[in-house]
């Protein structure tokens, strides 16, 4: 497969991902402004902020809730969901020989959605952000179900599983930071907004009963291996997919990306909860975080910015 091809796959899963924890995200947040009872908004919409991996040293008292909703509609920020929607857009339209014509025709939906959203900001909040939900996971399905599962397939999940790992490793690292270990008393709003934030209440509480402890939330967040919510799930994703990739291409140089995407995916299997409480959650994220940069480098050196000399090597 051409580096372009891969890495336009690539990127398209990213941003379809990130618009998708974005909108999940911030609907939890606005769902709990109706259920708290203090009016301190601003604290939580700046934790909610740094959460989604978003600069705030210029955000004043009052501000906070003006910079998040910029998330929804600002095409200036990258990191909105309108601007990852429509560069997700881009890079199918870069390969579209290589997708589906129905990944192609619900993605076209969700652009023309964000388009007339940006024209006319946001009506209704709320319904927009489940039409993003709704539309990345039917996007999903579609993929799954009209593309062969190939090499550029295989480009989606680690895409995808990627972009995942990375956002839950930050979402509960500002989390537990703020709520957990702390003298103030347990908030289990907070606890249980964090679960629906990773849409996991349901299945957190089928595993665990509705006894919202840290602990346990952070095992099933962290190292549960069948929710696909995880940070393990998305581990084991991600190796599997880089794996495949690697025996289709048939390249040497795809052992250094393969180890360390199992040495990531290691860290999670093997990984104990009382002994990552007691060694420092913060510590053990910082790795999984610092896994996913390598993850992403060496992918990247491997399958698309790699030399001419090394793609003649390899054949």
């Amino acid at each position: 497969m051409l580096s372009r091809v891969a890495e336009s796959l690539y990127w398209m899963s990213r941003y379809l991902e990130r618009a998708e924890h974005t909108a999940r995200v911030i609907r939890v947040q606005l769902n709990l402004m109706l259920e708290r009872e203090t009016e301190d908004d601003d604290r939580h919409w700046k934790r909610m902020l740094k959460s989604l991996a978003v600069e705030m040293t210029d955000v004043k008292e009052g501000e906070a809730h003006a910079v998040a909703n910029s998330l929804i509609h600002s095409t200036a920020s990258r990191s909105s969901i309108i601007s990852c929607i429509m560069a997700a857009r881009e890079n199918s339209r870069q390969v579209r020989e290589q997708i589906s014509s129905e990944m192609w025709e619900q993605l076209n939906r969700m652009f023309i959605e964000v388009k007339r959203a940006d024209a006319n900001e946001v009506s209704d909040v709320d319904d927009f952000l489940q039409a993003i939900k709704e539309g990345t996971h039917l996007f999903q399905g579609i993929t799954d179900s009209t593309m062969t599962h190939g090499e550029g397939w295989q480009f989606i999940q680690a895409g995808r599983s990627l972009e995942r790992a990375a956002a839950l490793s930050t979402l509960l690292g500002v989390h537990f930071r703020e709520f957990y270990g702390t003298d103030a008393e347990p908030e289990p709003l907070e606890w249980m907004g964090l679960l629906r934030s990773c849409t996991a209440f349901e299945a957190y509480c089928k595993a665990y009963t509705a006894d919202l402890r840290p602990d346990r939330i952070a095992e099933f967040l962290m190292l549960s291996p069948s929710f696909p919510h995880s940070i393990r799930f998305s581990a084991d994703a991600l190796e599997t997919a880089l794996k495949q990739v690697g025996a289709e291409v048939s390249s040497r140089r795809s052992a250094r990306v393969e180890r360390i995407a199992g040495r990531m995916q290691a860290t999670l299997a093997f990984g104990q909860i009382d002994e990552i409480m007691s060694g420092g959650l913060h510590a053990y994220l910082e790795t999984v975080l610092r896994q996913c940069s390598q993850a992403h480098s060496a992918l990247y050196q491997t399958y698309i910015t790699y030399p001419i000399e090394a793609a003649l090597q390899a054949s």
